[in-house]
């Protein structure tokens, strides 16, 4: 039996099954164990709402998918899976529902059967759809995530919380498209799979089932290859009416169409670094499968009904209708089985050949459509990098005039603090000084000549002095000479006298 995990907005009980690991609260962006199943382990960004439940869908005890469930629509927002491996059997379809989604007090952690959570869930039906409103409609419960996709061999995939109302024709060509995509497209483009992220959704129409069930207005599906250096993400969208044909566009794109314009991948799935080379094979690929659906659907609208053939031969009697297929009837359809074939043929081919001139000439409007932009793309970058680096001059004179305007006043600052020192230190001299200073030259010239009177007497004085010391000495010689002669005749007369 499938078993699942579901997360509520906004519920108190789940505060505090939060702690046990079984539900994820508002606050918790991801979806707990099912986080794997993202892109960089990342839900889509701006899906969530109040009437939103997140989904981790198990069997046995492991974790097979994730899903975002609407309440208010009762369908799901969308499905996220990993690289898709078919199941190697059937499986019988046993349809469960989610006990906790409308009896959040229920005890029942795994989706079970109808008719056993009649009894044991309380509101049963009054936030998710139920297999009496598919019952007497004319929609099938569509699968997002197909179990012949999933290498499961439990039932996980068959919880009408992974199903939308869908057309029994709608369903098959959606599958069909699914299958081709996978094996044909997307899976060889990456590698061995185990690097394909893929996310299957819905776009809720006005119109309901048994005014309860919402019928999807398109379905889409994005797939991101997280290959390390050749990754890729492409965008799919098939609307739900008979004669539409799936389309291929860019993620950027699929996320304009879907409500609140959200983000399904993180960083675009690497948009950076995506290998176009492998996204034209891709597209190559998606152009031979919407080519066979188109021959599909003209092979079917080209032969009516088997009812449409009944009603136009039932008026005829027996008879009639036994002579009619004589052998007339037989040479006709056999003249006209070739003509039928070859208009056919020709139909083909002037189909194919309209689709590939047409799709040459988009792709020679796309390059120049490239080119184009390119060149604007720079000639606009050329053009704002000139205005910015003009707007950046402009904006820079100001202040490069406040500058100079600052360094004049700093520098008449500066002359007038040295003016300001020099007073300063002129007005600390004192008084005295300064007319010392003024009174200097007079002094000097009225001082001249007594300097010159002085220095006459000092040589007058000075030549005196050397005559009186000439003199003196002069005059000291001779009385010395005077006194020894004198001493020298006393003694010779003393001599004579005694002779005498």
């Amino acid at each position: 039996m499938g078993t699942a995990r579901w997360f509520s907005l906004g519920s108190l009980l789940a505060l505090a099954r939060l702690l046990e690991g079984r539900l994820v609260g508002e606050e918790e962006a991801g979806f707990g164990e099912c986080d794997k199943f993202f892109y960089a382990g990342t839900p889509p960004a701006g899906l969530a709402t109040d009437s939103h439940v997140k989904i981790c869908q198990r069997a046995e005890g492991a974790e097979r998918f994730a899903t975002l469930y609407s309440t208010r629509d009762r369908i799901p927002v969308y499905s996220a899976f990993r690289a898709p491996r078919p199941a190697p059997g059937g499986a019988e379809q046993r349809w469960l529902v989610e006990p906790q989604i409308d009896d959040p007090n229920s005890n029942l952690e795994e989706a079970i059967n109808e008719a056993e959570a009649i009894t044991s869930v309380n509101s049963l039906g009054s936030k998710q759809a139920l297999n009496t409103d598919y019952l007497d409609s004319d929609y099938q419960r569509g699968q997002l995530y197909p179990f012949s996709l999933s290498s499961d061999l439990q039932v996980a995939t068959f919880t009408l919380t992974n199903s939308a109302p869908m057309t029994q024709s709608f369903q098959e060509r959606w599958y069909v498209n699914l299958h081709s995509l996978m094996d044909r497209a997307l899976t060889p483009q990456c590698g061995s799979g185990e690097d394909l992220y893929i996310l299957t959704g819905t776009v809720p129409s006005d119109y309901r089932v048994k005014d309860k069930v919402a019928v999807p207005e398109f379905v889409w599906l994005a797939a991101c290859c997280a290959v390390p250096g050749g990754g890729w993400a492409m965008g799919f969208v098939k609307h739900t009416r008979d004669s539409d044909i799936i389309e291929d566009v860019m993620v950027k794109d699929l996320q304009k169409l879907l409500p609140f314009n959200p983000q399904l991948f993180q960083n675009n799935c690497g948009e950076t670094e995506q290998d176009t080379e492998k996204m034209k094979k891709i597209l190559e690929v998606v152009n031979q499968v919407q080519d066979e659906e188109r021959m599909v659907q003209s092979q079917k609208t080209s032969s009516p009904p088997s009812s449409t053939r009944s009603k136009r031969s039932a008026p005829l009697p027996p008879e009639a209708s036994e002579g009619s297929s004589s052998f007339l009837g037989k040479l006709m359809g056999f003249i006209a089985t070739p003509f039928i074939k070859l208009f056919q043929l020709i139909y083909y081919l002037v189909v194919a050949i309209l689709k590939n001139i047409v799709y040459l000439l988009w792709c020679v409007t796309k390059q120049v459509i490239n080119g184009i932009e390119s060149c604007l793309y720079r000639l606009g970058s050329a053009t704002i990098s000139y205005f910015v680096a003009i707007g950046e001059e402009l904006v820079s004179i100001p202040w490069k005039v406040l500058k100079v305007v600052a360094k004049v006043i700093r520098a008449i600052l500066r002359i007038l603090c040295c003016l300001l020192k020099a007073v300063c230190r002129v007005l600390s001299i004192p008084i005295r000084v300064l007319v010392d200073v003024a009174t200097f030259p007079v002094y000097t010239m009225g001082a001249i000549p007594i300097v010159c009177k002085d220095i006459a007497l000092g040589l007058g004085g000075t030549v005196s002095l050397l005559f009186d010391t000439a003199f003196g000495t002069l005059g000291g010689l001779f009385q010395v000479v005077f006194s020894v002669c004198k001493r020298i005749g006393y003694k010779v007369t003393f001599d004579n006298s005694g002779e005498l």
